[in-house]
C-alpha cells in the first residue's frame, strides 16, 4: 500500500532588509528634511575656536544639534569621547572657556559677567570655547572626568538665567517641545554655542543669528516627523498630588 503524500510546507518568501532613508550628501539629513537651504554658503569664519566633546550616544540622537554648527562654523571641531583629553587640544592653545553651570563645588562667570569685566581679553585674543554635548546626567559625568585636564587651563563660563527650580528656556521646550532641557538657563548645544559667540565675536549677533537661524529650521522640519513629548505617568501622577496639595492648603 502506498503510503500517501504529505503536502510541501509553505515557506514564505525571504523578507528583504529595510531601505536605509536617503541622506543628503551636503547637509548629512534625511533628504525630506535637508537644510542646506538654511546652511550659509560657505562655513562662517571665527576668532574663537570652538572644541565640542561629543558623547558617543549623541551621535545617534536624531535632534543632536553639533552637526549644525560644524556646518555652520569654519572653526568648529567635533570629537567623539567620554572626556576631554590632552591631546584633544590644539597643539599652541589660545585661552580657554568651558560652557557649563555652577556647582556647590565649582564656581562659574555668566556671559554677562565676562562681557562686562573682560576677564581673558577676548576682544584681542582668540579663545577656544570647549562645550560638552550630551544628556544632563552625561555631561555632568564628562564634566567631573574632565576635571584635571580643565583646571588651570579653562574658566568655567555659564549662560545667564541658571535656574535649578525655573524649566524652559529653549527653543525646544518654548516653541515646539521637542526634547525637554532640565531646568531654566539649559539649553541645546547649539544654542549656547551662539548665545557665547554672540558675547565674545566681534560680529556675534550675526553669527548667533545665523546660528539660531538653522537650529530653528531644523526643530520646525523635525516637528512634522516627531510627536511632541509627552509627560511620563508617573510625572502625571505626581503632578496630581501637587494639584491636590494646593486645593486642600489653599
Amino acid at each position: 500500500m502506498e503510503e500517501p503524500e504529505h503536502p510541501t510546507p509553505f515557506k514564505s518568501p525571504p523578507s528583504s532588509p529595510p531601505q536605509r532613508r536617503q541622506l543628503c550628501s551636503h547637509c548629512d539629513r534625511p533628504l525630506p528634511a535637508c537644510l542646506c537651504y538654511a546652511l550659509p554658503a560657505t562655513p562662517l569664519p571665527t576668532k574663537t575656536k570652538i572644541l565640542i566633546i561629543r558623547h558617543p550616544h549623541e551621535s545617534r540622537h536624531k535632534l543632536n544639534t553639533t552637526p549644525l554648527i560644524s556646518k555652520t562654523l569654519l572653526n568648529a571641531t567635533t570629537i567623539s569621547s567620554r572626556r576631554l583629553l590632552p591631546h584633544h587640544l590644539p597643539n599652541q592653545s589660545p585661552p580657554a572657556i568651558y560652557l557649563f553651570p555652577p556647582s556647590p563645588n565649582a564656581s562659574a562667570v555668566t556671559l554677562s559677567q565676562l562681557k562686562s569685566s573682560n576677564l581673558l581679553n577676548y576682544e584681542t585674543t582668540p579663545l577656544l570655547l570647549i562645550v560638552f554635548d550630551a544628556t544632563w546626567k552625561h555631561a555632568k559625568e564628562m564634566v567631573s572626568a574632565s576635571e584635571g585636564v580643565l583646571k588651570g587651563l579653562a574658566l568655567r563660563v555659564c549662560l545667564d538665567g541658571v535656574d535649578e527650580n525655573v524649566t524652559g528656556g529653549s527653543i525646544y521646550d518654548n516653541e515646539l517641545v521637542l526634547r525637554k532641557e532640565p531646568f531654566g538657563g539649559c539649553v541645546s548645544t547649539l544654542e549656547a554655542v551662539a548665545s557665547c559667540l554672540g558675547v565674545i565675536e566681534p560680529n556675534g549677533d550675526e553669527v548667533q543669528g545665523v546660528l539660531i537661524g538653522v537650529l530653528r529650521e531644523m526643530v520646525r522640519l523635525q516637528a512634522g516627523f516627531l510627536k511632541p513629548l509627552k509627560p511620563r505617568p508617573k510625572m502625571l501622577k505626581k503632578s496630581k498630588h501637587k494639584e491636590e496639595d494646593n486645593y486642600q492648603l489653599g
